[in-house]
C-alpha cells in the first residue's frame, strides 16, 4: 500500500516530532499547550489545573507561574519571534 504524503505535510509532522523530542527533555510529567495567534502568546501548563500562586515577569516577555516553588507554567508573549 502506497503512501502519498504532501510537503507540507511531511514538514508538518517533522517539526512536531522535533518539538515533541524538546519537551520531552523537560523534566516535567504532562504539558498542554495553547496558542493565542493574535495575541501571538504561548501558554504551556504543567500540570491541570494549573493554579498558580505567584507569577514571575522576566525580562525577556515570558511569565514564570509558580506554586510554592513549583513552576505550573510559562506564558510566553510574542511567541512567534522567538527563534
Amino acid at each position: 500500500m502506497a503512501t502519498v504524503t504532501t510537503k507540507r505535510t511531511t514538514d508538518f509532522i517533522s517539526n512536531c516530532v522535533v518539538a515533541a523530542t524538546d519537551i520531552l527533555k523537560l523534566p516535567i510529567q504532562q504539558v498542554w499547550l495553547d496558542y493565542d495567534k493574535e495575541a501571538d502568546v504561548l501558554y504551556m501548563s504543567f500540570r491541570k489545573p494549573q493554579r498558580a500562586t505567584t507569577t514571575i515577569e522576566t525580562d525577556d516577555d515570558i511569565l514564570i507561574r509558580k506554586d510554592g516553588k513549583n513552576i505550573v507554567g510559562l506564558t510566553i508573549l510574542n511567541a512567534s519571534s522567538r527563534k
